[in-house]
């Protein structure tokens, strides 16, 4: 078979493949790397730096840019048959790198290396890509007997298995729910692009009326503006049940399998717990550590979300006579109520936040603050028609990063927003020795935004625009990576730290300076009116207690779930959750409902035993962006060592000395309470 998977490529060529290319390409670079390490083992020379660390480095190249292709295909454009070959490769990839990290020999030359690494004259880079090495191995099994390997090889292969199939059972519940209303009355209160929406969204199934579904453009706004409250209910019920119902979807076994898994792993390799584990490689350290942190912050943010909360009941109550107020009822009252303080509304922002302007304006801030320039680019394959493709250049016309971005929800792709990336930046010798190859990156952003209608452009609301912000400053620390390793470049930093560079880049959006960059009306090029702009400034705290009392919870949730000592004794997901819910909990509890069944998160993503790290990064983009302020938003030299010292090092240093190199001292937690409006609460 012609297999484009198995040919060199630069720019992944989507038109070329066929899902039939992925499993035998899979298999065979698997091969091809295991023979690239038998060289590594079966060198007669020596372990060196070079000959063993460097080399097992630059071992798998092809093999990660295949599969990185496939993982992310499934997540933004899969189907059954995607699907059904993760299914496959997953184990096969487990296994593959339980054989990397339980082989015995390597880790022996490696661990040759790491005993002397005093006396090889080491930069700062080789020593933490060394380290790394050498806890990969150590953290991963190297050191157990030959009957825990076999055991620590069954748990990575199930954990593999069951982190697929918990993504697929919440796109499946979520693709499989549509409330289809013929009754135009059930939409009173809806915007007419949100409409519009539904009634293409309807005409597209060939059906009549309108159609609602648990995509966020679809479901944000209904809640957010319906006034049929029986309406509003059902669908915050079907989205909160989603992988919760008694059918083949149902994830509540699969939740207490991988959190028993998780915690089985980490004691067979000498950890307390899932978040021990974890943790040892972030820079809070230890649970205690985040425990402490979380509980601090509830303490701060409580008493403001019990004050805002009793203010929203009230006003609920006072203008529709509601008996209690509900889940269902937080966005509709809390929109009329942010409308009522600050003559503030959504809709009437959306006009100004064309989707092309937005993304003219987040290429425009990257420009003013690190001088680089975006041109489109047709020539670059595509895996769907929707992928907007470019070349991101800098002020000499040097090649920084591919940028590939897909904006718009549709069936076959997972919801939420997401950075990832398609190739590493890295560097090589050049094989004649005359010099260094700067090899760039691909990277790319995937969001679920308000699609086109037949009248309207994509129109964002005002947490779409800083949804945008928030993933390009992700893809801003991917393309701007300049390091030697393609392990430690980019994203590749301390989970609590990867935040920083997406989270302070939404500050921009609440500037004048910025929106007046590209906030225009879509009909009238009007520029955003500064009392507009001045609302946006002014609401920008509105609800904040509730709304960090929220994030709490789901740190909490998260850490309750990886820090527990006998997760084999949890019975109910549902008594479980509702347990740790406690503390933070408002609203009524709603028996149908489970979060823990879809938070893809923490139990299909990365961030287990890390969703705390929204709120950690959230006080070093404070401090961080305070900073700016002090100096100005677009200031050269400010940006430029932020540039230097965070988004170009990856995790090269500490975050914590890089952050410090940056600033010239350590954050400041205050900078997080004053910017959240809580320290007067």
């Amino acid at each position: 078979m012609n297999n484009p998977l198995l040919t060199k490529f630069n720019t992944a060529p989507f038109s070329t493949i066929k899902n039939e290319h992925f499993l035998p390409a899979i298999k065979q670079l698997i091969a091809e790397t295991k023979t690239e390490i038998d060289e590594i083992v079966n060198n007669p020379n020596s372990p060196t730096f070079k000959n063993t660390v460097e080399a097992l480095e630059n071992t798998g190249l092809q093999l990660d840019r295949v599969t990185s292709i496939f993982f992310n295909l499934n997540s933004a454009e899969t189907s059954e048959e995607i699907q059904k070959i993760a299914q496959e490769a997953s184990p096969l990839l487990t296994a593959f790198s339980n054989d990397l990290l339980l082989n015995e020999a390597l880790f022996g030359r490696v661990k040759a290396v790491y005993n002397k690494r005093e006396e090889l004259n080491l930069n700062t880079e080789q020593k933490t890509l060394l380290e790394k090495q050498y806890k990969g191995f150590s953290r991963n099994g190297a050191n157990l007997s030959e009957a825990k390997k076999k055991t620590l090889r069954t748990i990575d292969a199930d954990l593999s298995k069951l982190k697929l199939t918990f993504g697929e059972n919440v796109l499946a519940e979520t693709n499989a729910y549509q409330m289809h209303l013929t009754n135009e009355a059930d939409l009173n209160g809806l915007p007419s692009g949100a409409k519009e929406a539904a009634a293409q969204a309807a005409k597209e199934k060939e059906l009549e009326g309108w159609l609602i579904t648990l995509d966020y453009p679809s479901y944000i706004p209904f809640m957010k503006y319906a006034e049929n409250r029986a309406k509003r209910k059902e669908l915050s019920l079907a989205f909160g049940a989603r992988a919760f119902q008694q059918n083949k979807n149902n994830n509540e076994e699969n939740v207490l399998k991988i959190v028993n898994l998780r915690h089985q792993r980490a004691q067979l390799l000498g950890y307390k717990n899932h978040a021990h584990y974890v943790l040892e490689e972030c820079m809070a350290k230890t649970a205690g550590k985040v425990h402490d942190f979380l509980d601090e912050l509830l303490q701060k943010a409580k008493p403001a979300a019990q004050h805002e909360f009793e203010e929203l009941e009230a006003f609920a109550k006072n203008i529709d006579a509601i008996d209690q107020l509900q889940k269902w009822d937080s966005a509709y009252y809390a929109e009329k109520l942010k409308q009522q303080k600050f003559s503030l509304d959504d809709e009437k922002l959306k006009p100004y936040f064309k989707l092309e302007n937005v993304i003219t304006g987040v290429f425009t801030v990257a420009e003013k603050l690190f001088g680089l320039h975006f041109e489109i680019d047709e020539s670059i394959d595509k895996y769907h028609k929707d992928v907007k493709t470019y070349r991101v250049i800098d002020a000499e016309g040097i090649l920084v990063a591919i940028f590939y971005a897909d904006f718009h929800p549709r069936p076959g792709k997972r919801g939420g927003a997401w950075m990832t990336s398609y190739k590493p930046q890295q560097k090589f010798e050049k094989l004649d020795g005359s010099g260094v190859i700067n090899d760039r990156p691909h990277v790319s952003i995937v969001c679920n935004f308000t699609k086109p209608t037949e009248t309207k452009p994509s129109l964002l609301t005002f947490n779409e625009v800083t949804t945008l912000f928030h993933e390009f400053g992700h893809a801003l620390h991917g393309m701007l990576a300049n390091t030697t390793y393609k392990s430690l470049s980019g994203t590749s930093v301390y989970w609590d730290f990867v935040e920083l560079p997406s989270q302070i880049l939404e500050n921009w959006c609440y500037e004048k300076e910025t929106l007046e960059l590209f906030a225009t009306h879509y009909e009238t090029g009007e520029v955003i009116p500064m009392e507009l702009v001045a609302k946006i400034k002014e609401s920008a705290t509105f609800h904040e207690g509730m709304q960090t009392l929220r994030q709490l919870s789901f740190g909490m949730l998260d850490m309750s779930w990886h820090s527990n000592e006998s997760p084999e004794t949890i019975k109910s997901v549902k008594k479980f959750e509702r347990d740790a819910f406690k503390g933070t909990q408002l609203f009524p509890e709603t028996p149908e409902t489970c979060m823990s069944t879809a938070f893809s998160h923490i139990f299909q993503g990365g961030y287990a035993a890390g969703y705390y790290s929204y709120k950690w990064a959230e006080v070093l983009d404070a401090d961080a962006f305070a900073y700016f302020k002090e100096e100005g938003i677009f200031n050269k030299t400010v940006a430029n060592k932020f540039k230097t010292f965070v988004l170009s090092q990856g995790g090269t240093e500490d975050p914590m000395d890089l952050y410090i190199k940056f600033r010239g001292k350590k954050p400041n937690p205050e900078a997080l309470l004053e910017r959240a409006g809580l320290l007067n609460k």
